[in-house]
């Protein structure tokens, strides 16, 4: 039996499908989520804190309506990594995220071009009317990427209570331009 998260939107960009997670994602999610590549993002963890993850990516669509969106390349099933709407309950505000899982995925824009997609639907679906991004002061590509979609450090605004709690964690906000400075 496959479960899938009926009636949750498919999104497509020139060269990538961004749709809900399926079982069949969860391999790739934890050998990334196991690796040194997970460290921006809570990582590296083992099965339990793996498993634990993805069920919070799996269930922010079944609790808001909304999350990540697993990017795959057009014609392809395998999941490249995530992207998309996230707000866990206690997070000041809504966010922008994105994650790329497979290394041979990396440097080719599909993040940049997932991100934007998901901002979109964001803003036209989901009506918000802000958005930022949590990106650790260390990742560089990250920081790259949200100034390359226009978002601007905001260092006024809240972080997430795990970046506010522990002082090895320094997360920077990147607001996102409003949806009226987009079009």
């Amino acid at each position: 039996m496959t479960v899938t998260l009926t009636g949750a939107p498919v999104l497509e960009t020139e060269r990538l499908t961004l749709r809900a997670p399926e079982p069949a994602d969860y391999p790739v999610w934890e050998a990334f989520y196991g690796s040194p590549r997970a460290r921006y993002i809570g990582g590296p963890g083992g099965v339990r804190a793996a498993w634990r993850g993805f069920c919070h990516v799996a269930g922010m669509w079944a609790l808001r309506g909304y999350g990540s969106f697993i990017l795959c390349e057009k014609g392809s099933n395998a999941a490249l990594g995530m992207v998309g709407p996230w707000h866990p309950a206690d997070w000041p505000e809504r966010e922008i995220g994105w994650t790329i899982w497979v290394p041979e995925a990396e440097g080719k824009g599909f993040a940049y071009e997932a991100a934007l997609a998901s901002r979109a639907y964001a803003y036209d679906v989901l009506g918000w009317d802000t958005a930022v991004s949590y990106i650790n002061s260390e990742n560089a590509r990250s920081i790259a990427l949200a100034e390359r979609m226009g978002a601007r450090r905001d260092p006024g605004a809240a972080v997430p209570p795990h970046s506010a709690e522990d002082p090895a964690i320094d997360d920077l906000v990147f607001r996102h331009p409003a949806p009226e400075a987009l079009r």
